[in-house]
């Protein structure tokens, strides 16, 4: 495949991202040709955008490459695009946040969603805790899958967020264990009373785990686990946060990691 990587600092902020209409195609051709967007991008480019034939636009695959494209076919609900050669263009943050969340009610989920992904966490995996009120669904998952793809197409990310199935906490817990293993991320489980989050926490990984428990808390089992699983308890602040908050804080200061 003849892909170029792009690491240049100035692409993660290049304001044409905002001036070209992005959409998702999972197969890019590596030499370039045409591209039928699926269903779903083509009536949001048709009938939402109004796109017309040759108009440009950019499109990227979900795995970290991008390429310019024009319209060149239109029909009732097919949108077709001739596409230059595909190029990695890195906007991934520096670090890697991978979160295990007791996600908060439905309606609070997408601001979350889209937050973490703009601010480059690499996965998220849904948790159910003790005091969890109840698993995500098969069909929430999807959903939030679908908010992850539309936060990549606004902020000019070319890698998707993954969102893993869900899981209980304990198994999340012990699956990251530092227990026996030669390679040390940091670990990090939010709890409050304990020693505070900061930028200098971060600046000796390049790999950080991190693990924020529902509305109602973390049990002492679950934090005791965490501890013994390699978990390092962590205070957020002197205020209680919700749990979106929480996620977003600890996003935002693992992004600031030069």
């Amino acid at each position: 495949m003849d892909l170029h990587a792009d690491r240049n600092p100035a692409n993660r902020y290049d304001l044409t991202i905002s001036m070209t209409r992005r959409y998702f195609a999972s197969q890019l051709p590596p030499t370039g040709g045409v591209v039928t967007l699926s269903e779903r991008e083509s009536r949001h480019a048709i009938q939402v955008m109004r796109v017309q034939v040759g108009e440009p636009m950019t499109l990227f695959d979900g795995k970290g490459s991008e390429a310019s494209a024009t319209v060149c076919l239109i029909n009732r609900n097919e949108c077709q695009c001739e596409t230059a050669a595909p190029r990695v263009v890195d906007r991934e943050a520096s670090l890697r946040l991978d979160l295990g969340i007791a996600l908060p009610k439905p309606d609070r989920r997408q601001d979350l969603i889209e937050r973490l992904t703009e601010l480059g966490v690499n996965s998220i995996t849904p948790l159910l805790a003790a005091r969890s009120q109840r698993p995500p669904s098969e069909k929430r998952i999807e959903k939030l899958k679908r908010y992850v793809l539309e936060a990549c197409k606004q902020c000019g990310r070319n890698r998707l967020m993954h969102i893993a199935p869900g899981e209980s906490a304990n198994r999340f817990l012990t699956q990251h264990s530092s227990v026996g293993q030669s390679t040390t991320p940091l670990r990090l489980i939010a709890q409050p009373g304990h020693q505070s989050l900061s930028v200098d926490s971060f600046q000796k990984y390049d790999h950080v785990i991190a693990a924020i428990g529902p509305e109602g808390g973390w049990t002492e089992d679950e934090v005791q686990l965490a501890v013994e699983q390699g978990f390092t308890p962590i205070d957020l602040g002197p205020r209680i946060y919700r749990i979106e908050t929480a996620a977003t804080l600890i996003a935002a200061v693992a992004a600031l990691k030069i």
